[in-house]
């Protein structure tokens, strides 16, 4: 089974949404990673649910599938980077998360996508570890519902620096929320160190909801193009077609916007070029 790769538009945030849904598709891609925000679907803008279906219109004449992302920096709070999240101690902030979050899985439902990843945000200064977890796992069930009748998948993607950090606390949130899957960058493990990315993808194949892939260097958060870091992409490719994974694979390059017309490209032919052999996946 063939991986399928797709773009994150927080990577192609310089042009317009339907340039950058043409660029991706234009260049090979199987999908799109949709961070929805005020430039690339605005899920606050008016007409929500007429422009969603033709979201869904447009996205199946592209032949685009669909991962929903929410990362968007100040989509909520103009003044606060990725404020107000689920573990926000004002109750109206986090009710504003939940409300966004919600809009994340009403596209994923319309366009027919394969998951919405979310993190669970970095606790405020004061705020207890205890009261933190309590309001994560509050948000995280009330969506759970939601999704779940909607037939939407939830993954929930460890984030250096914030509540959920590893994917060690990962497994603690999935304790208490079984049916949340995992969301997987890779290039997160570089940086928290806990495991090496081929050895966690075949670990959490069974649960994973979906995949980001980029490059990064040890110990540093920053997305980088392939080829640029210490990430050996390789041997994730390989693990994840042993693995039988047929979900998106999300290629994350949110710094590279200004040369999203040479890099969406490129990443394609870097990864098709490196997909692994049927003798090596059988090794």
């Amino acid at each position: 089974m063939a991986l399928r790769f797709a773009y994150n538009t927080n990577g192609v945030s310089n042009h317009r949404f339907e340039d950058a849904l043409g660029l991706i598709a234009d260049s090979g891609y199987d999908g799109v990673a949709l961070t929805l925000d005020h430039h690339h679907f605005d899920p606050f803008a008016p007409d929500f649910e007429r422009r969603t279906v033709q979201l869904a219109a447009r996205l199946e004449r592209l032949g685009l599938g669909l991962v929903v992302e929410t990362g968007a920096r100040f989509l909520l709070d103009p003044r606060q980077k990725h404020e107000p999240t689920l573990i926000t101690p004002e109750a109206q902030g986090r009710a504003r998360r939940l409300e966004f979050l919600k809009r994340a899985v009403d596209v994923c439902a319309t366009c027919r996508g394969e998951a919405v990843s979310f993190w669970a945000g970095v606790p405020r200064p004061g705020v207890t570890e205890e009261s933190a977890w309590q309001w994560l796992v509050e948000g995280v069930k009330r969506l759970f519902e939601y999704a779940a009748a909607r037939g939407v998948v939830l993954a929930v993607e460890p984030e250096p620096g914030m509540l959920v950090e590893t994917v060690d606390s990962w497994r603690r949130l999935q304790a208490q929320v079984p049916g949340a899957r995992l969301a997987l960058d890779v290039g997160h493990l570089l940086v928290t160190q806990e495991r090496g990315p081929a050895e966690a993808v075949r670990e959490f194949a069974p649960v994973l909801g979906t995949v980001a892939l980029e490059d990064m260097k040890r110990g540093v958060h920053e997305h980088l193009p392939f080829g640029e870091g210490d990430v050996d992409v390789p041997s994730v490719l390989r693990e994840l077609t042993r693995a039988g994974y047929d979900r998106l694979v999300c290629v994350e390059l949110s710094r590279d916007a200004h040369r999203a017309h040479e890099l969406v490209p490129r990443a394609l032919e870097w990864l098709r070029e490196r997909l692994p052999t049927g003798a090596e996946v059988a090794a």
